[in-house]
């Protein structure tokens, strides 16, 4: 839609009459301006245009071609003006390339227009520039070849020229342009001819997995090769995949960016490199390279989804290939991680053949598959290094590398004599502190999913597994356990009950849970870790609880306690997933999908999450690929694990049980009969979701979303009565205010934290983290930083991952000295 038809139709009567007059240079501008307003639509809006310069004589628009190609040149790489020009060169069609009686050198321009191009829009064109560069003796740029190799993958039926064409551009054997293609490239020509036959194996990897011919020619190509450099090599190579192109690609504007995805000729050699590292020996680094390998591939870009999610399958079927320890590990803290269906699939599979092999059950796989990192005791290693020595230690969520130096005294760097004489000591120590940060992660996500699990130990299996771990341990310390029915929690060298009683031996271990406990017990627990200063690694001690309610017994089968929000779908989607969720993406079209849905095997349940999407927009309600960006949430219910599923159509309307083969209908459990443990853990789930996903804890929000439809909700989502976790950090924020530095300035009053400044005084939404400010209760918009998750400096906190106390924290922090703010976009609301 043009927003100015009179500007529109001015700018196209200059245009023609720039054509007619011959000129070009002067044209150029004039159409960036025209596409700018179009928003490049060539073929329709600026049909026009289109039709005159197709009917213009072939000198003229050679000429035209060459101005473009200049302009081309001076714009700003992924300046809307290239989008422009590359869309209105298709939009015109042939131009002759160097053809007799054509202009010979309109091929180089042509040339630079294409290179940039993730896929070139005319392959006729594209297969012509070749054909008559190699005719005249021309080398092919690498660029070039990448682009021609690129446009044959997309078409779906391949133009005869153009796959034979691609069959003999042989070189580069890869597409130059990506970080990790580049350095193969370079590595390959400096060590010769065998290096480039193995990575052009590499790129036959076409398949799943390899086949027995594939993996005896790989071996047969390494032989010649020493295997370690072969190892360090492909490492190298795949820690390089996923950063920045080297040679930025044009994005259209619409779809997927190609910059942010992987080249695709390229992907096939990815796997192929995973497989043959698969042949190698077992090494940490290998584990390393591969498992980052699968968390790059499986990124998501918009408009596109995962980056790739065949190279992460490749890298999972490597590692399972692969004995050793840290293969294992990286299986085991993979699955954890990964939220890809498929991928995931490939992860428990190989996750159950490990187990089956030992004779073990998956969760004890799991558990003995934690490596120790080289850590000697619990969270802590000193390596001597020649006069110096290195303390690698683990601090809450973090690992820490520490020096001390020849004279015994601590060092803020590394000293120079562990670097000159200690290179590959110091890289492995590097590596160990970066391992340890992942593992902690993926081992406490997995600790907190135990609750559900009915997990039970032996007391010496737990004693190695859990709190003697040297990584483990680190977790397992700050988390409260029963031995034999007894509560204990670990604190000065010892396991102690409530009293401070040691612990010394046991028959049986199971995770603590405050369900069933009395409140005073829960109370006393927490006031014990406060008095040992013990940080959680999630919430234990302080774990929301959710009881059954008067409105879910009256209801009976279901509970509305979380219905009628409205959550971002792809991030519901996400957090779903890690908490061990089915779902499925709901679409703008004529479908039917199932509820988010978690099975619990070890209670023959199924929780379901019942939700519809929202909107019926396409682009404001949903994304280019027409995935809805909001959903409606409605009712939990439980089910037997094996009943039938139930499903509704994606855009809303009644869920229904499908029924095959004359089978019964299942009713939905009295939610009297679901275990209190069970409920609560779902329920938090829940309130998980919408705590995280809800537009109403988004402060850009004030104005209710597109088109205003969600200003009531935004409001009383935002400012509106507690859910249980924001009890809970009301509850925490009782005793935490009285020690902070502005506690002077604080108050919790209600749903509220009162900050009072010098300009104002704010009041801090405990559960959405929103401000309102006097007087008449203004709403002032402070967007959290992006991965802001830490909390201001506050002193001891009883558990970490609470990313809204943060919020607030901070947000306290800021306003209670709000002379001294200078973002100007604080400052011009809290000035008005």
């Amino acid at each position: 839609m043009i927003e100015s038809p009179a500007e529109y139709a001015r700018l196209v009567d200059v245009i023609l009459d720039l054509i007619e007059a011959g000129e070009t240079e002067a044209l150029v501008p004039e159409l960036l301006a025209l596409g700018a307003m179009a928003d490049d639509h060539w073929g329709h809006l600026g049909r026009k245009v289109v039709d005159a310069l197709r009917g213009a004589d072939e000198s003229y628009r050679a000429r035209l071609v060459h101005a473009l190609a200049g302009r081309y040149a001076d714009l700003d790489e992924g300046a809307a003006g290239r989008r422009s020009i590359v869309a209105l060169l298709g939009a015109v069609g042939e131009v002759r390339t160097g053809e007799p009686g054509g202009p010979q050198d309109l091929r180089p321009a042509l040339i630079r227009l294409a290179v940039e191009q993730d896929v070139h829009y005319d392959d006729r064109q594209l297969l012509r520039l070749a054909e008559l560069e190699l005719a005249d003796g021309h080398e092919l740029p690498g660029e070039f070849v990448a682009v021609v190799r690129r446009t044959c993958l997309t078409r779906w039926r391949v133009p005869e020229g153009l796959g034979a064409l691609v069959k003999r551009l042989t070189d580069p054997v890869l597409n130059p342009g990506e970080a990790w293609s580049d350095a193969a490239l370079a590595d390959v020509a400096e060590r010769g001819a065998p290096w480039r036959e193995l990575l052009a194996h590499a790129r036959t990897a076409s398949a799943a997995r390899p086949s027995a011919k594939w993996d005896a020619a790989a071996r047969t190509l390494i032989e010649p090769l020493d295997g370690e450099a072969v190892r360090e090599r492909l490492t190298h190579w795949l820690r390089l995949v996923g950063r920045p192109r080297t040679r930025p690609l044009l994005h259209r504007g619409w779809g997927a960016d190609p910059n942010a995805t992987f080249d695709a000729y390229n992907t096939d050699a990815l796997r192929g490199l995973t497989w043959i590292l698969a042949l190698l020996p077992a090494h940490q680094d290998t584990a390393r390279a591969l498992g980052a390998l699968v968390e790059t591939a499986l990124k998501k870009v918009p408009g596109l989804g995962p980056v790739n999610p065949k190279v992460a399958n490749a890298g999972v079927n490597a590692l399972a290939r692969i004995d050793g320890e840290a293969a294992l590990a990286e299986l085991a803290r993979l699955g954890t991680r990964v939220t890809y269906k498929g991928t995931l699939k490939l992860l428990d599979t190989a996750l159950e053949a490990r187990a089956a092999a030992l004779g073990l059950t998956r969760e004890e796989i799991e558990e003995l598959a934690v490596p120790a990192y080289g850590l000697t005791e619990v969270g802590r290693v000193e390596v001597e290094l020649g006069d110096s020595a290195a303390l690698l230690e683990v601090r809450g969520a973090k690992a820490h590398l520490t020096w001390r130096g020849a004279s015994g005294k601590a060092v803020k760097s590394v000293p120079a004599a562990v670097k000159r004489d200690h290179p590959d000591e110091l890289k492995e120590l590097k590596a160990a502190a970066k391992d340890i940060d992942k593992m902690l992660s993926a081992q406490a996500e997995r600790l907190d999913r135990q609750f559900l699990a009915r997990r039970t130990w032996s007391y010496a299996t737990w004693r190695e597994r859990y709190l003697d771990h040297p990584l483990v341990g680190t977790l397992a310390r700050r988390l409260l356990w029963t031995v034999d029915g007894t509560p204990a929690g670990y604190a000065d060298g010892a396991l102690r009950t409530l009293t401070d009683d040691p612990v010394a031996d046991g028959t049986e271990v199971t995770l603590w849970h405050p369900v069933g406990r009395e409140p005073a017990e829960i109370v006393a627990w927490r006031d014990w870790l406060e008095r040992h200063a013990i940080t959680q690694p999630f919430k234990q001690a302080h774990r929301e609880v959710y009881l059954l309610t008067d409105a879910e017994r009256t209801t009976g089968t279901y509970s509305n306690r979380f219905a009628a929000h409205i959550v971002r779908q792809h991030q519901f989607h996400s957090l779903a997933a890690v908490r061990g969720w089915r779902n499925k993406l709901r679409l703008c079209v004529d479908d039917e999908a199932p509820p988010a849905s978690r099975d619990l095997p070890q209670w023959g349940l199924r929780a379901e999450y019942w939700i519809e999407g929202d909107g019926e927009e396409y682009g404001t309600d949903t994304t280019e690929s027409g995935s809805y960006l909001r959903l409606r949430t409605d009712q939990v219910r439980f089910y037997p694990i094996d009943s039938p599923e139930n499903s509704a159509h994606c855009c809303g309307g009644e869920y229904r049980m499908w029924l095959r083969d004359g089978a019964d209908p299942v009713e939905p459990l009295p939610l009297t009969d679901v275990p209190p443990l069970v409920l609560s853990e779902v329920l938090r789930d829940v309130d998980l979701f919408v705590g995280v996903a809800s537009v109403g804890n988004d402060p850009t929000w004030q104005d209710g979303g597109p088109g205003g439809r969600f200003r009531e909700y935004w409001a009383s989502y935002g400012f509106g009565e507690l859910n249980q976790s924001a009890q809970t950090r009301r509850v925490l924020l009782e005793r935490l205010v009285p020690r902070l530095a502005i506690a002077d300035r604080c108050t919790l009053e209600g749903r509220f934290l009162h900050v009072k400044g010098e300009l104002h005084t704010y009041k801090i939404h405990l559960g959405s983290g929103n401000i309102l400010m006097t007087p008449n209760d203004q709403y002032l918009c402070i967007v959290p930083k992006s991965g802001a998750g830490a909390a201001p400096q506050t002193g001891y906190l009883p558990f970490e991952g609470d990313r809204t106390l943060a919020v607030v924290l901070s947000k306290a922090m800021l306003l209670a000295d709000d002379t001294k703010i200078t973002d100007p976009t604080i400052l011009s609301q809290i000035r008005r």
